[in-house]
């Protein structure tokens, strides 16, 4: 069809018919909403490079994970801050642990709420990597045994999934085979698969207290020059026992979420990472475009390249608007 037989316009002219006719819709139900677990009582610290932000104890937590919940939010994934760090990252898995505590808290509380939890060193070593450091470089198989042995204690908490983000090499196998030996095998795994060297995690870093203490993580997260590779680690972390793939981040890397999608039969998450949510949080503060216009924009073409799954900090803002 060409003009002037085909006229879009026709299915433009209004509200309803734009409604009728459109391809991609958001939903509450695909969203996963961040939360950061301090130590303490009664702590709401504002993240100053993430507006609307906050790192939270494990008491304002809970009733975070329960506002969330009565909007909709299926789930919540949670990262944590200890109270003392050392080389090895001991309190990722200590059972006694922010995150454990955390999660016994909201499943005791907020029991019907899907609780993940990132699994990785880099908020509990000192240094700041994402794993276990020998003369200068992070060792990958030694990395395994404490990302596993931190998944477990996880979901011996009670943790509904878990959501491995170092990007060592092998760490979905480790950390299936471990579940699985402690009869976890119900526990699903959510594959940080395509995760990039961004930087678009800066005001990520301050939230987790995460930054490296020296150096990068580019000897482990992806090169954001390439696609090709993204498909190779996707496919290593489904032949290891993933249930869900994710991309990290998300507006920046839409090819490779629409190529996850179409090469991949596995649910596919994306993370909106902080960058991505700060950049459109501080233009709003400067009146130079609209925050809510912009956030359906930008969670839509995340939907739209093919995500199943959004991990967002706007996932509260959206869930009220969508239940306007």
């Amino acid at each position: 069809m060409q003009f002037p037989e085909y006229r879009g316009r026709r299915l433009r002219k209004n509200e309803n018919f734009r409604r009728l006719v459109r391809e991609t819709k958001l939903s509450v139900d695909d969203l996963v909403y961040p939360l950061f677990a301090v130590p303490g009582k009664s702590v709401k610290k504002p993240i100053n490079s993430m507006p609307g932000q906050f790192q939270l104890s494990v008491d304002y937590i809970a009733k975070e994970a329960r506002t969330a919940f009565e909007l909709g939010i299926p789930a919540v994934l949670l990262f944590g801050i200890p109270a003392k760090k050392d080389e090895q990252g001991t309190g990722a898995f200590a059972k006694d642990g922010i995150v454990q505590q955390t999660v016994k808290r909201i499943k005791n509380e907020v029991p019907e709420m899907l609780v993940i939890t990132d699994v990785c060193l880099c908020e509990y070593t000192s240094h700041g990597h994402c794993g276990i450091l020998e003369k200068g470089q992070v060792q990958n198989d030694m990395t395994l045994e404490v990302l596993a042995e931190t998944a477990l204690s996880h979901a011996q908490a009670g943790a509904d999934m878990v959501a491995p983000s170092a990007m060592m090499d092998g760490q979905i196998a480790a950390i299936r085979e471990t579940l699985d030996e402690n009869a976890l095998e119900d526990i699903p795994i959510m594959a940080y698969s395509a995760k990039y060297a961004s930087s678009f995690y800066g005001p990520f870093r301050e939230a987790a207290e995460s930054a490296p203490q020296f150096g990068d993580r580019k000897a482990y997260q992806m090169d954001p020059a390439n696609a090709d590779e993204a498909i190779r680690e996707i496919s290593l972390d489904v032949s290891e026992g993933a249930d869900i793939i994710m991309v990290k981040p998300a507006l920046a890397y839409l090819d490779v979420i629409c190529r996850a999608k179409q090469e991949f039969d596995l649910p596919l998450a994306a993370y909106n990472v902080s960058g991505e949510y700060s950049i459109i949080k501080a233009a709003a503060q400067l009146g130079w475009l609209d925050e809510e216009k912009a956030m359906r924009e930008s969670l839509t073409s995340i939907k739209r390249a093919g995500a199943d799954i959004i991990i967002t900090y706007w996932a509260k803002d959206l869930a009220k608007v969508l239940g306007k």
